[in-house]
């Protein structure tokens, strides 16, 4: 008899099953995934800045009359704004103000979104057929110009956001949830149990779930990143969080005067939210590597 051939594996799983096997307790996967790792070193000494680092730093509307515009110094790392403000300090709590935005913007439609695909995919019928062309609606627009057109008709502010990100955010995690359950739901396992009289929260929670719900996960980790652009970019067209709340976007939107003489004051929100982004896409290709082996 002839053996049968096992399966190819594509790029990403191929290197990550080199790094690691199924066999291996979860923590040792997760210590050995390289983006996993470093995603989490940045987006934790990150979490930890934005998290205390303002106990340590001066207020962020504090004026300092004699140094308007001045480069870093002892009394201001890296320098002040142009109103006098100490712009580490403004960093710092833009970044607490965009993280915390971006976390609970995305907690609703993260859940609402799993609980409709997970739905969807098991009952199947005309419930997964109306979810489906929903999330067809929705997705056949440019996901930043809704969120735009969304908060301009909504009202400005925080929330804003938040209600335009509860009407868009769901989509992607019930179309990805979605698939995954109708796969999963016609496996063995899921079969025996609905045999075996087994109620539907039953098997969805304990058979179904389970085995969908990391790539939500893979996805909130992702999506943040996502959300973070969202707000920074709402708040350099005058749409996000009002004065004097320091904000990565609004500091971009007031410094734009001063990019040709005193180019840092751009530049380091700039340079916070990339290194931010990295840190969390690190941390999604992580998990992502360690689910593919788990799978």
């Amino acid at each position: 008899m002839t053996a049968t051939p096992p399966p190819e594996l594509s790029s990403p799983e191929l290197a990550a099953a080199s790094v690691f096997s199924r066999r291996d307790p979860l923590g040792q996967r997760l210590r050995r995934s390289t983006p996993f790792v470093a995603g989490s070193v940045l987006t934790g000494l990150i979490l930890l800045l934005v998290l205390f680092g303002p106990l340590f730093l001066p207020s962020t509307t504090a004026q300092d009359f004699d140094a308007f515009l001045a480069g870093p110094s002892a009394h201001h790392l890296l320098g002040t704004d142009q109103l006098g403000r100490d712009l580490l300090a403004r960093l710092v709590s833009a970044g607490r103000t965009d993280l915390r935005i971006a976390v609970v913007a995305l907690l609703f439609p993260a859940l609402f979104g799993v609980l409709i695909g997970t739905l969807a995919g098991y009952l199947g019928g005309w419930f997964d057929t109306v979810v489906q062309r929903l999330v067809d609606i929705v997705v056949a627009f440019p996901f930043y110009v809704l969120i735009i057109a969304l908060v301009f008709v909504v009202g400005p502010g925080e929330s804003g956001i938040y209600t335009a990100l509860a009407l868009v955010g769901w989509v992607s995690y019930a179309r990805i949830t979605r698939n995954a359950t109708a796969v999963t739901a016609s496996q063995d396992w899921v079969v025996a149990a609905r045999q075996g009289g087994l109620s539907t929260p039953r098997v969805l929670l304990r058979h179904v779930l389970p085995h969908t719900a990391t790539q939500a996960v893979v996805l909130f980790a992702s999506d943040i990143v996502v959300v973070i652009v969202a707000v920074i970019t709402l708040g350099y067209l005058g749409l996000g969080i009002a004065p004097p709340t320091p904000d990565w976007g609004t500091m971009i939107f007031e410094s734009r005067s001063f990019i040709t003489s005193k180019w840092w004051l751009p530049a380091l929100p700039g340079f916070a939210v990339v290194l931010t982004g990295l840190g969390f896409s690190l941390l999604g290709d992580g998990i992502a590597d360690v689910w593919r082996v788990r799978r």
